[in-house]
């Protein structure tokens, strides 16, 4: 089973916020996923992006494959840290 760890769209129309989840790749965007990881809201200044380090570490570890929009905000937030 291929994991990755993706953004999961939620909010309302024109205002979106993401979850970042972990899930079977198969699955659709918004479907079924294994676990809630992380929260990205870009509707604020500055954008507010939230990650549970601990369990984002061990996804990774385990095998999970971040996309390359969920990189992109793991730098940033770890910058920010």
């Amino acid at each position: 089973m291929a994991v990755k760890i993706r953004l999961a769209r939620h909010g309302a129309k024109k205002h979106p916020v993401y979850r970042v989840v972990v899930a079977d790749a198969r699955s659709p965007r918004d479907g079924r996923f294994i676990e809630q990881i992380g929260r990205y809201n870009p509707n604020t200044d500055p954008s507010e992006i939230s990650f549970d380090m601990e369990k984002l570490d061990q996804w990774i570890k385990n095998g999970a494959q971040p996309t390359d929009t969920v990189k992109r905000l793991i730098e940033t937030a770890k910058k920010a840290q």
